[in-house]
């Protein structure tokens, strides 16, 4: 794969979404059911002005109908998030129906849940292909599961809406400005139908991290002054190719490494640290100034790592850095930094909250049930009790924040929130079909600097 010069008009796009800003707005984090942040992005970061909406966070969900469930994409997470959902929801829900382009992988699913959960899906109930999506939502289910490689997330997202269907969607919900704006405009369909959105957001769904956050608005650490959130860990996984598959099949079976798909490491995996900052701040940032590189990847045309200096409206500033390398020096955490103390948060060990001279005034550890399982939990919950939830809009932004990050580092140029959110900029082919597409041929390895492709 050459290292081409690389278009910043590629990866900006023109400001083809007319309206979107003006309709959705740059300065504030949007208002969503699950998590409205009512106070202007970086003024004053003003808590008492903050209307939070926390997940419901039982320890058992509320008896009611069996809900049924479909999964969609039954590849690692998708698997994983099935019996999330069936360990959440006990014997008052079921898995009925399932969905994915491989057959193989509908197999590996439909057995994993008969012996491991004694779950029968009938083979009519699991559908293969570019279009099981729409098959599993017309299969009689309350509830879709949205587990695919990000890039179709937006289409199945919105499929699900239109039928009426509460959703658990992963994270990232788009892999590129143009999904995402179709995931915010979905998102206010299901919050006007009164369906309920989780959105694979762990760490709100986690007692330690929901702790922190009351602590730090009640003032423990005073006014934020600045934060830095991390992922730095080893290198995933690729899939070598094999002379049996298509060039589209390949693709999508090694999908974290190819940018359309997963949206580049900083968007499907950092975006969880990204999104701790807009919850906690209450803002997204307004522009993004950031590198990164590839020094060890060995298949696709993504970076291996990034550091990126977001910049919000009152001029705070958050350093983000992650990295997908073996041997080096790994957390996976955040820190925030306050007028009175500082704050740390970890998906794994302790949170805690310390003064400015380094005494420890908080501390808070895990919580027995695992927030993979309690956000399955809450949205069975929501749905039971008719609580308005919905994760959907706030999500969006976070992602959109990384994917700003993103083109900052490809391009080497400063990148505003309001040129992503008005950018044409759509990754992947126009058509998915399962063969040779000759689209491998022009993924280009990003070159920051280089604006215009040399012919």
């Amino acid at each position: 794969m050459s290292n081409n010069n690389f278009s910043r008009r590629k990866f900006l796009g023109s400001a083809a979404a007319v309206g979107a800003v003006g309709a959705m707005g740059v300065g504030t984090m949007s208002s969503c059911t699950s998590g409205g942040v009512k106070a202007d992005a970086g003024v004053s970061f003003d808590w008492a002005a903050r209307d939070y909406k926390f997940p419901p966070m039982l320890d058992t969900v509320p008896e009611g109908k069996v809900l049924k469930a479909g999964i969609i994409g039954c590849g690692g997470r998708g698997s994983g998030a099935a019996f999330n959902f069936l360990e959440a929801g006990g014997s008052t829900v079921a898995v009925t129906a399932i969905g994915d382009v491989f057959q193989d992988r509908v197999d590996d699913l439909q057995a994993k849940l008969k012996k491991q959960n004694d779950v029968d899906i009938s083979n009519e109930n699991c559908f293969v292909g570019f279009d099981a999506f729409e098959k599993v939502i017309d299969s009689g289910v309350d509830i879709v599961i949205l587990a695919t490689p990000p890039k179709f997330r937006p289409e199945h997202f919105e499929a699900a809406v239109k039928a009426r269907k509460h959703v658990f969607m992963e994270k990232p919900v788009a892999v590129d400005p143009v999904g995402i704006r179709q995931v915010i405009a979905a998102a206010k369909m299901a919050e006007a139908a009164g369906l309920k959105v989780v959105t694979g957001t762990q760490r709100r769904h986690q007692h330690k991290y929901i702790n922190i956050y009351n602590e730090l608005s009640n003032n423990a650490i005073g006014k934020i002054t600045g934060a830095n959130v991390y992922w730095n860990g080893g290198k995933l996984w690729h899939r070598e190719n094999n002379p049996d598959w298509s060039e589209m099949e390949w693709m999508i079976r090694d999908w974290v490494n190819w940018a359309w798909l997963s949206g580049d490491h900083i968007v499907e995996q950092h975006v969880h640290n990204i999104d701790v900052a807009s919850w906690f701040i209450g803002a997204h940032p307004i522009k993004a100034l950031g590198f990164g590189s590839r020094q060890r990847r060995v298949t696709g045309d993504q970076y291996d790592n990034f550091s990126v200096d977001y910049v919000y409206e009152d001029g705070m500033q958050v350093h983000s850095m992650c990295r997908q390398i073996n041997g080096c020096t790994t957390g996976v955490y955040e820190v925030f930094h306050g007028t009175k103390g500082s704050s740390f948060t970890s998906q794994g060990g302790t949170s805690t909250i310390k003064d400015t001279a380094g005494n420890q005034l908080f501390a808070f550890d895990d919580h027995e049930t695992s927030p993979y399982v309690q956000e399955h939990k809450d949205l069975i919950t929501c749905i039971r009790q008719n609580i308005p939830f919905n994760e959907a809009e706030e999500t969006a932004n976070s992602v959109m924040t990384a994917i700003m990050g993103r083109v900052s580092a490809y391009t080497g140029k400063e990148v505003t929130f309001e040129e992503m959110m008005n950018s044409d900029l759509k990754l992947g082919p126009e058509t998915y079909i399962m063969g040779d597409i000759g689209f491998m041929a022009k993924a280009e390895i990003p070159v920051p600097g280089t604006l215009e492709r040399k012919k």
